[in-house]
């Protein structure tokens, strides 16, 4: 048995600039940010009960994607393939899963206090 449930929302930013990115969607979602650990990130402070957002440098084309935080990611990532995704590649401690669609989103460890957060699925 494991849990899982919607963490984060990560903006993709190809720039140069992450720190007016970050400024940018600041503003428009109305909340401060701050440097993440990773030199990477931005992260725009939510309360524990909402999704953490991200605001992330990277090479490929600017988008959005989501973040699924699991206690067991394996299992959270066998589960999603049986439902049609696709793992696309192993990073660190989580992975990078394809929606039947198309979408790209990632399968990561609890993010906030070791544990995934408030409102959690349980699965078999």
């Amino acid at each position: 048995m494991h849990h899982s449930r919607l963490s984060s929302i990560v903006i993709d930013c190809k720039t140069d600039d992450l720190e007016n990115a970050a400024r940018f969607w600041s503003q428009a979602l109305g909340r401060p940010y701050r440097p993440d650990d990773d030199a990477k990130y931005m992260q725009i402070q939510t309360g524990d009960d909402e999704p953490i957002v991200l605001v992330q440098k990277v090479d490929h084309e600017s988008r959005v994607h989501l973040d699924i935080e699991s206690d067991d990611v394996e299992a959270e990532v066998k589960r999603l393939e049986a439902l049609g995704a696709k793992r696309i590649a192993a990073i660190k401690t989580w992975v990078v899963m394809q929606a039947p669609t198309g979408q790209r989103f990632c399968v990561v460890r609890p993010q906030r206090h070791g544990k995934v957060g408030p409102h959690a699925n349980q699965w078999r």
